[in-house]
């Protein structure tokens, strides 16, 4: 959890970071592009052939196409349809898509999974239902296309490194993720990017250097390697801890109005639902499938 909660942490900032200083100010194509390659970049150093084959390179630059290329072309478009607050509210459903993958993947339907996962999207709701503009539908149907890319992205990264030896660096084939990311945007840019909507300001550059470096280049892979220590309730629930996040840095930083009552119930349901997984879920569904 450890793991999961630090990127948790270092994410928060992102929404608001994009919501503020990028969307319809710099090209979404180009955002998404600058950030990966920065984050291909970071972890190309460190990749070593002889911890690959070509079925792990393949299923990592697959993984990576969907959990960072297509999740952030979708996830860049929503912010020019929705307020920073509404993302996060249509981020709440990720869960439920982390849960449904992971048993769809083993050929199992593990109710207690689903509902943990359900009672986090009841916090983070209770936390960020609020009124929504006329964009509404197009705005909620672009981030599922992000939440579902980011879900099948990180369950079927937990996917390959269980199928993978234990003692596999993970740090040493990671560069291959960031590929596949990069396969992704690079073609979008090329089709419909928008070369006079490139950043002109150094906060930009600024900001997409640290999103690409730190938020990217470090935080996907923390946050995959914490995905491979945890069960999929856990997993599912860390998922929604970033509402919460993401509230609390609009609140000291860009001082955004929020309903604080809402806050502290919502942030007690996601918490519950999270000592509910890891004090009884857990040994249940280990007792059913002892």
């Amino acid at each position: 959890m450890g793991y999961l909660s630090a990127v948790t942490l270092l994410w928060a900032f992102s929404f608001s970071l994009i919501g503020v200083y990028l969307a319809g100010q710099v090209d979404a194509w180009f955002s998404v592009l600058t950030r990966v390659v920065l984050a291909a970049l970071v972890f190309l150093p460190f990749l070593r052939t002889r911890h690959l084959h070509r079925a792990l390179a393949i299923k990592l630059m697959v993984v990576g196409a969907f959990q960072l290329g297509l999740m952030y072309c979708f996830y860049y478009q929503s912010f020019l349809y929705l307020s920073v607050p509404e993302v996060l509210l249509f981020t709440i459903f990720t869960p439920i898509y982390v849960t449904l993958i992971y048993d769809l993947l083993h050929r199992r339907f593990s109710a207690w999974y689903l509902l943990t996962a359900a009672i986090a999207v009841l916090g983070a709701a209770v936390i960020k239902f609020e009124g929504i503009n006329e964009d509404f539908v197009l705005g909620f149907l672009i981030v599922q296309g992000a939440n579902l890319c980011f879900a099948i992205g990180q369950i079927g990264y937990k996917r390959i490194m269980e199928q993978e030896r234990a003692d596999l660096p993970q740090h040493t084939v990671f560069g291959l993720f960031y590929l596949g990311a990069v396969c992704v945007a690079l073609p979008m840019f090329l089709l419909f990017g928008n070369t006079e909507k490139l950043p002109t300001t150094s906060t930009q550059w600024g900001i997409l250097l640290y999103l690409g470096t730190i938020a990217s280049g470090l935080g996907y892979f923390i946050w995959n390697k914490g995905a491979t220590l945890v069960n999929a309730g856990a997993l599912a629930i860390m998922n929604n801890a970033l509402v919460p996040a993401g509230l609390i840095v609009n609140i000291v930083i860009w001082n955004r109005d929020v309903d604080y009552p809402r806050l502290i119930i919502g942030g007690i349901i996601i918490m519950a639902s999270l000592w509910f997984n890891e004090t009884w879920v857990k040994r249940q569904v280990e007792r059913a499938r002892a």
